[in-house]
């Protein structure tokens, strides 16, 4: 994964998931609470492809894992993430830009759904049984719905700050200016011309003449003062 990316990835995912636990969490909606860590995951992953959506992914549920109150064991639900990282990664625009917005909608719905799944059937694996408890079909309506309204105003933004740190316009603009220092170094200058057109060694000769016949004219022009 490059190392723009990482930059990236670990400040918005930090922020998302402060948003998540301080703000979201504390609104007590009915249901499931909007996983905005969920979100960032996914706009991530639609740009940078399966592999850096389940590198992020991962990394990004294992924080959720340690955040508190963390209620559950430590790894669950970075693999929830980093499934979901991967899977969101394999449809990714070839061109890392969106033809509309009924694709990524329908990605997070299926996102939301899924991850409240897995995230359930890992916990009753281990012994988990509070999806039970609190009622999954409501459970996943709710996360579906919350994550549906966040996602418009979440993951365009999140994809677009990704195009353009993978887009690296720093390393684009030294690039062209080393092609513009080159081409002036090669056409301005030095008095030369390349192949068949006017100058070379006798450009150089006649220059060099009319050089010495000026400095002999300020000379004598020196002594007759």
């Amino acid at each position: 994964m490059r190392f723009n990316r990482i930059l990236l990835s670990v400040p918005l995912v930090v922020v998302a998931l402060v948003l998540q636990v301080s703000v979201l969490a504390r609104l007590h909606l009915p249901g499931a609470v909007p996983d905005l860590v969920l979100l960032t995951v996914l706009g991530l992953a639609l740009v940078y492809g399966h592999v850096g959506g389940a590198l992020v992914g991962f990394g990004a549920g294992l924080l959720s894992d340690l955040a508190p109150p963390a209620d559950h064991a430590a790894g669950r639900y970075a693999l929830v993430l980093c499934v979901i990282g991967y899977l969101a990664g394999l449809i990714k625009p070839e061109n890392g830009r969106l033809k509309s917005a009924t694709g990524p909608l329908a990605v997070v719905a299926v996102a939301a759904i899924g991850s409240t799944l897995l995230y359930a059937g890992v916990g009753a694996l281990v012994g988990d049984t509070a999806a039970r408890h609190v009622g999954l079909p409501g459970l996943l309506f709710t996360a579906m719905l919350y994550d549906l309204l966040l996602a418009p105003f979440v993951v365009p933004g999140i994809m677009a700050l990704a195009r353009r740190a993978d887009n690296d316009p720093l390393a684009e603009a030294n690039s062209a200016g080393s092609a513009d220092i080159s081409s002036g170094w090669l056409s301005s200058g030095t008095g030369l011309r390349i192949g068949s057109q006017r100058g070379g060694l006798g450009g150089l000769k006649v220059k060099a003449a009319r050089a010495r016949t000026a400095r002999a004219g300020r000379i004598k022009g020196v002594k007759r003062l």
